[in-house]
């Protein structure tokens, strides 16, 4: 059974459109609100410590970039709606090589932002009872909130949650409005933040700058909701109407606060309070100079209620998005697939997730939430960098794709249509990670590890299992499910490798009642591919003539194999012949090719000796267990490996099963 790839470019609209998993409007919307909400809860201290009076300014600016980015992310995920944000459309766009380095440096910010945030929460909560923000109590808080946002995830969370979302997203606008109307009538001084400002002295220029790449730590939500891509139903006009909320929420969230939080703790000395005393805790800080005393403390007690569920929600939606972003990698064999793995009943990535956990944990215990931004902006920058770039070179690369939403202001070029805002994304992100690399010796130090780091691992894995480095390939979702403790596994297709021997039957009989289980489970059985591997000498070209009594062999060999196989109720045989040079290889070529579930395989015994049997030398220690072809299989195979056979001693062959 041969499945033939279909791209989405040769998909109409209509169709691609309806490829959706009941999601809408909601859960975008929830996670984008999520992730905005809560950065203003850490992120405005940050800025307004080196922006000081043009820190409105500044997330004004920010709000336009980000109106930007957000269009490139609805029309990119509109053309592939898979999940995997930047590093999908790289892929596309480029190769495995740069869909990897996007991937990687949006994992940095996702732990990023979960250790900033649940270093946050306890923060708020100091509005109760003050000894919470002071070590090692705020240690402590911080790591009961990402265990709570580990279990959470590890038991997977149903579509009902982003309501929830969406609900405590709206009450925090809600409580800003508040906030910014109670601040505008009681605090409202814009002459002082005005006359606070001497640009190049307070704030310098580089701080401007770098204060204006920091403030991107908000955009992090537009990758997390585009992780649900190829889930949610939405159509142009609602996409349009989402990036006008968006926008609506930035000003009311970003300039709003800023503005007002300014005018309450204004710049004094080349400083404000919003970046010294209250940076862990800004919004805290804000209402915190409310006049009369009754008031103030209502709204410290209901912030810091709203910060920490905020703070808590964006980091468990955080965690959701590099589970998911993991669990792309790993099926596009960029990371090893143990990191993948499912676990059996639920579901989830739980080894994903488990390490995120503890990186994001040693990176909160670090207590410095500006050193942890400027790392956070090193990844971003360099991913949407990435992002804007794949949207123009897919202009031209799929420029007959359907699109459900383009970026306005195109011009044509050459054939295709150049989005100028995506050309203005592409080189104000990488101006700014140039920037964030020279101004920030932190950044640039844990940067540089985190991504060296990556890339010799991807380029290790790739390299170790015989793959090209820009080339793309997939393993199916099934090969990731970890099956300890789970029912029997399902499978729509399965190899069963045949050579003409009398432990053929035994092994197509396995195969033949796995696909007759299938059947009885009301799918109509399981395709089961017998392969009869046909080696060709070194000493010979690949197309050289096949001796006759080989190709009876062979022949045999399948014809008995359909035989035996369809003596399973429901269950089609299907018969191919192949030449190569060696089995094993082979075998996991035509598993891949065919996308089959399974491969059931004789556990071909090892021979005793160095560099094999024909040249009489001395066992490697790798390969006591099993013969060169099965250790292969297991060692390449993309699906799950079944190694059955007869009793110890019974033709050469041993038992076994591999994941």
């Amino acid at each position: 059974m041969n499945r033939s790839r279909v791209t989405p470019a040769a998909l109409p609209a209509q169709a691609r459109l309806r490829v959706s998993r009941g999601l809408g409007q909601t859960a975008l919307a929830a996670i984008g609100l999520s992730a905005i909400g809560a950065s203003i809860y850490f992120i405005l201290g940050i800025v307004a410590g080196r922006a000081l009076g043009l820190t409105p300014f500044v997330f004004g600016l920010t709000g336009v970039f980000f109106v930007i980015t957000a269009m490139t992310y609805v029309e990119a995920n509109s053309i592939h709606p898979e999940r995997g944000g930047a590093s999908t459309f790289a892929r596309y766009a480029f190769d495995e090589l740069w869909s990897f380095v996007a991937g990687w440096a949006i994992l940095l910010d996702y732990l990023i932002v979960m250790a900033i945030g649940s270093f946050a929460v306890s923060h708020y909560l100091a509005a109760f009872w003050g000894e919470l923000a002071e070590p090692p109590i705020e240690l402590i808080a911080t790591t009961l909130v990402i265990g709570f946002v580990t279990w959470s995830n590890i038991r997977g969370s149903s579509a009902s949650r982003f309501g929830r979302l969406a609900r405590v997203g709206l009450a925090n606008l809600a409580l800003m409005a508040v906030i910014i109307a109670i601040g505008l009538i009681t605090e409202y001084k814009p002459g002082e933040v005005v006359e606070s400002i001497d640009l190049g002295v307070a704030p310098e220029w580089h701080d401007l700058w770098f204060a204006a790449v920091l403030a991107a730590v908000a955009f992090l939500g537009i990758e997390a909701a585009s992780g649900l891509a190829g889930e949610v139903r939405v159509g142009g006009g609602g996409l349009r109407r989402l990036i006008g909320f968006a926008v609506l929420v930035v000003v009311v969230a970003l300039v709003g606060m800023s503005a007002v939080g300014l005018m309450v703790l204004p710049v004094e000395n080349g400083q404000t309070e919003l970046g010294t005393r209250y940076v862990e805790a800004p919004v805290l800080g804000i209402v915190s100079g409310f006049d009369p005393a009754w008031l103030r403390d209502a709204l410290r007690y209901s912030v810091g209620v709203m910060g920490a569920v905020v703070l808590v929600q964006a980091v468990n939606g955080t965690m959701l998005g590099l589970s998911r972003l993991t669990y792309s990698l790993a099926t596009h064999r960029q990371i090893p697939s143990v990191i993948g793995r499912l676990d059996a009943s639920r579901g989830t990535p739980y080894v994903a997730i488990s390490l995120a956990a503890a990186i994001a944990l040693g990176l909160a215990f670090s207590s410095d939430i500006e050193f942890l931004a400027g790392i956070f902006a090193f990844g971003a920058m360099l991913a949407f960098t990435l992002a804007h770039a794949s949207v123009i070179v897919m202009r031209f690369r799929e420029r007959e794709a359907p699109r459900a939403f383009r970026i306005p202001l195109s011009v044509p070029v050459r054939g295709g249509s150049l989005p100028l805002p995506a050309v203005v994304g592409a080189v104000g992100s990488f101006a700014a990670w140039v920037s964030v690399i020279v101004l920030h010796e932190g950044a640039r130090a844990v940067g540089g590890i985190w991504m060296a780091a990556g890339l010799v691992l991807y380029v290790t894995y790739r390299l170790g299992q015989d793959k090209s480095l820009r080339k793309r390939y997939a393993i199916p979702q099934e090969a990731l499910q970890d099956r300890r403790g789970s029912p029997a596994a399902e499978y729509g297709s399965i190899l069963v490798p045949v050579f003409g021997s009398a432990l053929d039957d035994d092994i197509v009989g396995t195969a033949g009642r796995l696909a007759a289980e299938e059947g009885e489970e009301g799918e109509g059985g399981a395709v089961i591919e017998a392969l009869y591997v046909v080696e060709v000498p070194m000493s010979l070209p690949l197309d050289a003539r096949v001796p006759d009594e080989k190709i009876v062999e062979a022949m045999r060999a399948v014809a008995r194999a359909k035989e035996v196989g369809e003596e399973y109720e429901g269950v089609v045989v299907a018969t191919a012949m192949v030449r190569a040079r060696a089995a094993g290889a082979a075998i996991v070529s035509e598993a891949r090719r065919r996308g089959v579930e399974a491969i059931v395989l004789a556990a071909e015994a090892p021979t005793g000796t160095r560099g094999g049997k024909l040249l009489g030398g001395r066992a490697d220690p790798r390969d006591r267990a099993v013969g060169e072809t099965t250790r292969y299989v297991l060692e390449k195979a993309p699906c799950r490996v079944i190694l059955t056979a007869s009793p110890p001693g019974e033709d050469g062959y041993l038992e076994g099963v591999a994941p």
